[in-house]
Parts: C-alpha cells; structure tokens; sequence
C-alpha cells in the first residue's frame, strides 16, 4: 500500500464548507513560517480512502477475536466514549483555576475523580486511591514508590522485594528501578507455597508483589498464610491488580490483607487498550500506606465542593502531569456505574466461566500443565505439536490465518511451548467455539501435515517474518511483500 504521500497529485485538493476567518499569519509571525508544509495535495474521497484501507489492516477487538491471556482485551462499550466526548470534560482546560470554595467551572470533573476514587476503593476494599499513574507498569513503580516511602518514614531498612515467578513480568522491572534488589520465589504445583516464601523472606524484604490469580490463572490458595508472614516482617504486600478480571465483586483484595493494589481499567473496567488507549493504572492502598498518596489529592468540602489538596506532607509528590488520563477513567466511572455491583460480579463469573469451558474442551488436544479449576485464563502448551515441529510460535501463526489474534504465547516463562489464553466475558459462545475449534484444527494439522503450519501466516498481507532481523534491521516502506 502507497503512503499517502505518494498518493499525492500536485493541484488537486479537498473543499472547505467556507474560507477561514483567520488567517495562519494571524496566529504564527511570519518569520516563524515554513513556505508550505510540506503535506500531500490529495482529495476528500482519496484521503478518506487512504486512512479507511490503512485501518483495515489494524487488528482490533471491535473486528476479531483477540484472548491475548494477561491482557483481558475485552470489548469496550461505546456509551462510555459518548460520556468522555461530552464537551464539558472533553473541552475543559486542565489549568483551569483551582480554588478552594470558590465555585469554580471544574467541579463536575473533580467530583468524577473524587466518586471514581470512592468506587475503586469500595470495589478492592482499600482505604484511598490516586487516579494519577497513567499505565499498569507506571502504576507498579508509583505503588513501589509508597512502599519505599513507607518504610522511609519508619526508619526500616530495607533493600529487597520478592517477586514469584508467576507474577507478571513487569513487577520485576519496576522493583528495580525504584532501586530495589529483586529476589525471585519459585512457585510450586502453579502456586506460592508458605515454605517457598520462607526461604527467602528476612528483615530486609520490603515487600512481595503478587498477581493472584497468577499468570498460570491459578488462585494463591495459600494466601492468609502468606499475608501473615509478610506482615510479620514489617514488609508490604503488593496486588498486582491486571487480573482482577477474575475476582472483582467476589473478592475485595484489601480485605484479603493486600496494602498496595494497581489497576488497569483498560484491563478491567472496558477502557480502551494497547493501540486504542491510553491506558490508566490507579492505585490504590490500605490505611497505613494513605499519607504517601501522590499530590494533589481530590477533597471534598462540607458543603459539597470539591478542591485540590496539596497539604500532604509525607506525600511521594507528583507522579504524572495534571491528573492522569482524565478520559481514560471518566469511561470507567461511566462502565462501573452503568453495570453496578450486581453487573460487576457478573462479569467476573463469565470471565472464569469462559476460561473454564475452553479449558476442558482443549485438553484432550493440548497439554494443560495446570489442569484444574482456573479463574479467567488457563496456560496451555503445544509440548506435543513440537515432537512434530510444530511450536507455540507455529500454532500462533496459524491462528491468525483463521482470522483470530494469537494469545500470549512462551509466558509464563515457567511453561514450556506455552499459550496463554483468556476469552473474557464480553465473547459469546460462537466466537468462542469457532477459536476452540480452530485451535483443535491446528492441532491436528500439526500431526497431519505440519509443513504447512510452519508457512503461517499466508493470508495475511505481511507473511512470515525473520523476526529478529525485522526488529534489527526495519525498513520503512510503503511497499510490503
């Protein structure tokens, strides 16, 4: 496909309803000007054309299946954009003044933050939110952050944070870069044992990060143990809240025990994700970890104003400009209040319930390392296709020749050949099995002829790629073979 530069044909040019009251010299000096700006002189109907065909080619879950497991790419409803498009937040200007009592023209946003806060608190069982982090892993290294700060303020020394090796793979990273040793507790049958969690829990560890349930979709059955060891030691522990897609209305994480929990509401609460975002992760905390909440903190008056409290003196400070993704979470205030608490639970039960059927109806096709009873997502593995040569890799390619996106394929790190898969809630029952029955396809193929799965994909307008050297070595074109 041509770039739309190419596409262009000196003279020819689209139609204005009207010629511009202004004009650029009115807004720019004119020393500041470029002579002409170097764009592409196109009509209405080919530019429209160019960006529709170039859309096409996008992969989206408005067009296709997308269970890519620890993501939850679940459909995301259009009223919620409706509510976020409404000028009176899609055109308020974030510098607006914020004074205290003094009736000023924002109150309908920071009430939407101060009730989205309120929500997200009553939903997880925490004492107080910020709205602040912007994504899932700005959401981790802010919720390190108060745990550091934390400590700080106790006088604790403390230079270590476990993290099991079914956590997701950006607990880890954002351990370390709040400078922070990061020491790694294997699970065992899937899960975190108490003794495991012995071996490398001292005085020094400052806190545990979990994702419960973890990678594997498997629940921390041993987690009050595990909670009453942690908090013996004075350390804190972290919920990594990217799978709450499978507990939310069944179980309130701060209740479980949990001081520190992120959220990813393009994850969990029908927010755009990836491609479609930007993405929002709050994070919320327990009574004890409140004072260090990022600055400005949303407060409200007793004659229901609401203001910017700045006077948080063991605050971490500012963590994101302004506060946060605004549009983002407006959208999941709308998706939480238009499903209630009843909606809620609901989703949860479809997700795991979902999951749940794909897992049995695959495991007489594919190994399930982990074959009982999961929540939202289940590991499986192509270890049998690869005696035939047919690997993880080969199996995702296949899939997206029937018209599907691929799960997430070789993670957890701890399954070999892994494919891990999430369906969601938001996916009827005919979806599910078509994927169900391509995957059993494949399956078959591999044993059959599994030349042919190696060649995937072949009907898709970029074909199998060396992918080390296509990430090494990019060209640029507009011509792709």
């Amino acid at each position: 496909m041509k770039t739309v530069f190419e596409k262009s044909v000196p003279g020819r040019e689209g139609c204005w309803p009207e010629e511009p009251k202004s004009k650029i010299e009115d807004f720019i000096p004119a020393d500041l000007l470029r002579e002409g700006a170097g764009m592409p002189s196109l009509s209405e109907l080919d530019v429209v054309r160019h960006f529709t065909q170039l859309s096409q080619k996008n992969f989206g879950v408005d067009s296709n299946f997308y269970p890519l497991g620890s993501c939850t790419m679940k459909y995301n409803p259009k009223f919620t954009e409706q509510v976020a498009a409404m000028p009176g937040f899609a055109k308020l200007h974030p510098v607006i003044p914020q004074l205290k009592g003094a009736g000023h023209h924002c109150q309908g946003a920071l009430e939407v933050i101060h009730e989205t806060e309120s929500l997200l608190s009553e939903l997880t069982g925490m004492a107080a939110f910020t709205m602040h982090p912007m994504a899932g892993a700005h959401g981790e290294l802010t919720g390190v952050m108060l745990m550091a700060a934390y400590h700080r303020d106790k006088g604790n020394k403390k230079t270590k944070i476990v993290c099991p090796d079914s956590a997701h793979g950006t607990n880890p990273a954002s351990a370390a870069v709040a400078g922070y040793d990061v020491v790694s507790v294997e699970s065992k049958d899937g899960i975190i044992t108490p003794e495991a969690l012995a071996e490398v829990l001292d005085d020094e560890v400052a806190g545990v990060m979990m994702t419960c349930p973890n990678t594997l979709g498997l629940f921390e059955t041993h987690l009050p143990e595990l909670v009453k060891m942690i908090h013996e030691k004075d350390a804190l522990l972290y919920y990594d809240g990217a799978n709450m897609n499978a507990i939310m209305g069944k179980l309130r994480v701060g209740d479980a025990g949990f001081d520190i929990v992120h959220l990813n509401l393009h994850k969990t609460l029908g927010t755009p994700h990836g491609g479609g975002g930007p993405g929002s992760g709050p994070v919320g905390v327990s009574e004890r970890v409140k004072p260090f909440l990022p600055v400005s903190r949303v407060e409200k008056l007793e004659d229901g104003q609401y203001y910017l409290s700045y006077d948080e003196p063991k605050s971490i400070g500012y963590v994101a400009p302004f506060y946060g993704n605004f549009g983002v979470y407006l959208k999941a205030y709308a998706y939480m209040l238009r499903l209630g608490r009843e909606g809620l639970t609901r989703a949860t039960e479809g997700a795991v319930l979902s999951a749940n059927y794909m897992r049995k109806r695959l495991e007489n096709h594919y190994e399930i390392p982990y074959n009982r009873i999961c929540m939202h997502e289940f590991v499986a593995s192509a270890v049998e296709q690869a005696k035939n040569g047919v690997r993880a890799l080969d199996v995702a390619k296949a899939l997206l020749d029937k018209g599907h996106h691929a799960p997430t394929i070789y993670f957890p790190l701890i399954v070999k050949e892994c494919l891990m898969i999430e369906p969601t809630e938001t996916e009827n029952k005919e979806t599910i099995d078509r994927f169900i029955d391509d995957l059993i396809e494949i399956a078959e193929m591999a044993e059959k002829n599994p030349e042919v799965l190696q060649a995937a994909p072949v009907t898709t307008s970029v074909k199998r790629l060396d992918e080390t050297k296509a990430a090494r070595s990019m060209v640029i074109t507009d011509d792709v073979k």
